[in-house]
């Protein structure tokens, strides 16, 4: 279930967890941890590990005792997860697509995904892989990005990026900002047989040390990079040099905050 937008390999998933991982991620991943209920004897199945932000913060939460399995398609996110925990942390790293996950039916306890749903192209058999390895009454637990508009770091790179490829422009940010619609993510919750569903609107603050650094995560830490290196009319550190002007001019130059938008989505295994 691949595709050229959800494809994140080569220096991407350094750049992404350097630059991104501060910014965009770590403020949400101890928001959705702080939401489960992570017992002794659970068992975590992660969807969409990526550089393993939320699985670092699972595995400080659970006991000792609990598992978790982090999955990801992406074997270069993969790899590099594994390779920022230290040796001995406990996680079982398993390269899985969302709809072929590696756990027996109604074995697990809690499904948490960050920030990647909006990327399964079968979002429908995504769900109802999730409540087919869940036990009845266990948890599934993800946030997606509200629209671009509520979302400025998103919103600038994608109309800066716009203005360098007037005729054929990456549609990259519209991916990952683009799968907001409350009734739509309710109806294929319940259609899996998701009950007590929950949604939040949560508005967190993006932090970074400078408008240079979030640009540089904003180019070079996502599959935007390769739509602009195979166009090859602009080097994307002239895109970089764009956006960050940008940023600065909106945010200042240092100590970037800014504000961020998600839905924080909870439900039951009926």
């Amino acid at each position: 279930m691949t595709d050229s937008n959800a494809r994140f390999d080569g220096s991407i998933p350094a750049n992404y967890d350097r630059y991104l991982g501060p910014l965009l991620f770590e403020p949400y991943a101890a928001d959705l941890v702080a939401r489960l209920t992570l017992g002794p004897d659970a068992r975590v199945v992660e969807v969409a590990a990526g550089t393993g932000i939320l699985t670092r913060r699972l595995r400080e939460q659970l006991p000792a005792s609990a598992t978790l399995v982090a999955t990801d398609l992406n074997q270069p996110m993969l790899e590099y997860a594994r390779g920022a925990l230290p040796a001995g942390v406990a996680v079982d790293w398993r390269q899985a697509d969302a709809v072929a996950l590696p756990a027996e039916k109604g074995t697990i306890n809690v499904v948490a995904c960050q920030f990647g749903v909006m990327f399964f192209p079968d979002k429908p058999a995504a769900f109802g892989e999730a409540r087919r390895v869940l036990r009845r009454g266990g948890t599934y637990a993800f946030n997606v990005w509200g629209a671009l508009g509520a979302n400025p770091l998103g919103r600038i790179a994608h109309e800066t990026i716009a203005t360098f490829f007037p005729t054929d422009p990456p549609d990259f940010y519209t991916v990952p900002f683009g799968f907001h619609d409350r009734g739509r993510i309710q109806t294929l919750l319940r259609n899996a047989a998701f009950t007590a569903i929950k949604c939040e609107v949560v508005k967190l603050e993006g932090v970074s040390p400078s408008a240079r650094d979030a640009a540089t995560g904003l180019v070079l830490g996502n599959p935007v990079l390769t739509a602009i290196q195979q166009r090859g009319t602009v080097k994307p550190e002239v895109v970089v040099d764009a956006i960050a002007a940008k940023l600065a001019s909106e945010f200042g130059e240092r100590d970037l905050r800014v504000p961020m938008e998600a839905q924080v989505w909870v439900g039951r295994a009926g």
